[in-house]
């Protein structure tokens, strides 16, 4: 439990708590367990306190002091930390969720065991983040974000199996979800779902912006292939546009005979050898009908693509 006359000073206000501890620099503050909620402690200097399983939920924390503070276990969910120095602190099992590091330095922070989702981290220092108990050899990474997945891909089999089954078996459909256009889509999905792939049906008629473009390239990556609808097309000749490119994935497309390429698409197909030519289909019955004769070239790029992967890696 907290020191009754340490939590007893800190609720006199962050003034009175500065010059105490200017004063009693060799003190270690105590504050194990304290309930801080909705606390106005900006500016605070807490360096090398102990906050353990203190709850600190939507307390005011900028700009505070923090450097080597113990907050193993510590709720700081939607918490205001812009602008703290945490460097050198005990993160180990502190809950982040919705809390804001804008302009934060989190560097050799100790986050084993943390929960992190929606967090701010606009401008924050996250170098040199320790993702090990203290008992193990350091493993270090740069986000804080990305902190607890590598150590769940790590330490979790199951984790890993997920991911590799994730791009072995994920197709993603491209198309219009028009009245016309969606039955295709939804038809292709389900035979795919039937030959043991997992497909991932994007909406495309939602306005573009910048999330929207980063979410498809996302999924693209994480796809054994792509199947993009060519017919009446609106929206796919932009998404092909920004994932091509950059994005290592063969792309089988369709169109509904009679209809011709948009007129870009040739480029993509004499730059991007992943880009295969388009299977023309004469309705929904026979592009189901012959679906193999779609996955077939796709399926055949894909191992290809893996392969000259496997060969740069040996070498």
């Amino acid at each position: 439990m907290a020191n009754p006359e340490h939590l007893a000073k800190l609720k006199e206000g962050v003034e009175a708590w500065n010059q105490w501890r200017h004063e009693n620099p060799d003190i270690k503050a105590d504050l194990t367990n304290s309930d801080l909620r909705g606390a106005i402690l900006g500016g605070v200097d807490l360096a090398r306190a102990n906050l353990r399983e203190t709850d600190l939920r939507e307390a005011d924390l900028t700009n505070a002091k923090l450097s080597g503070t113990d907050l193993y276990d510590a709720d700081l969910c939607r918490a205001n930390l812009s602008g703290a120095n945490l460097k050198g602190a005990l993160l180990t099992g502190a809950k982040l969720i919705g809390t804001k590091f804008p302009g934060a330095n989190l560097t050799e922070c100790n986050v084993f065991g943390i929960a992190v989702w929606n967090v701010d981290l606009a401008g924050a220092v996250q170098s040199n983040l320790v993702i090990t108990r203290a008992s193990e050899p350091a493993i270090q990474v740069d986000n804080l974000e990305v902190a607890q997945f590598i150590y769940l891909l790590l330490n979790n089999e199951r984790i890993r199996n997920v991911i590799d089954t994730i791009t072995s078996k994920v197709v993603l459909i491209l198309g219009r979800f028009t009245p016309d256009r969606k039955p295709v889509l939804d038809a292709l999905r389900d035979a795919l779902r039937k030959r043991d792939y997992l497909p991932v049906l994007f909406d495309f008629e939602k306005p573009h912006n910048k999330d929207l473009t980063g979410t498809v390239t996302t999924l693209a990556n994480m796809a054994r292939f792509i199947i993009a609808d060519l017919t009446d097309p609106s929206s796919v000749p932009h998404e092909l546009a920004m994932i091509v490119p950059g994005t290592v994935v063969p792309v089988q497309t369709v169109l509904l005979e009679g209809q011709r390429e948009y007129a870009m698409f040739a480029d993509l197909k004499r730059r991007y050898h992943w880009v295969l030519e388009p299977y023309a289909y004469s309705n929904e019955a026979a592009l189901m009908e012959h679906l193999d004769d779609v996955v077939a070239p796709a399926e055949a790029k894909a191992k290809e693509l893996n392969s000259e992967t496997d060969s740069r890696r040996r070498r």
